[in-house]
């Protein structure tokens, strides 16, 4: 199991009901290595200012992980994490390796909108 302070997503099944059931999704799919560690982190501080937005982790190397794995958006992806972004159950965008804050902030912020916070009235 992935030691973050997020919550997991352990089945191939909780992966389809879960994006099937919440309109804005990302999840990332790594270890608890170096390249991974990080985007966690900035997932965690992302997670409070983005309501609008359901985070998760799921564990790369259990045999679960397919569904994120072998999607074709992640076909040819060498390094991880594999970090998808589902808007209304479909697969929107899908990045591969680490990724800094401002990186993963334009790419919530083009898919699924701001933080109400920093939205204008």
């Amino acid at each position: 199991m992935l030691q973050t302070n997020l919550k997991h997503i352990f089945t191939a099944d909780e992966h389809k009901k879960f994006i099937e059931e919440n309109e804005n999704v990302m999840i990332c799919c790594g270890r608890m290595g170096p390249m991974c560690i990080p985007v966690y982190g900035i997932i965690e501080d992302l997670e409070p200012k983005y309501q609008h937005v359901k985070f998760r982790d799921m564990e790369f190397n259990s045999p679960e992980s397919h569904v994120i794995r072998n999607a074709p958006e992640c076909k040819g992806f060498m390094g991880i994490p594999f970090t998808v972004y589902y808007k209304k159950g479909k697969l929107e965008k899908a990045t591969t390796s680490i990724q800094s804050m401002e990186q993963i902030t334009t790419i919530l912020d083009t898919l699924f909108g701001t933080p109400l916070e920093n939205r204008q009235n």
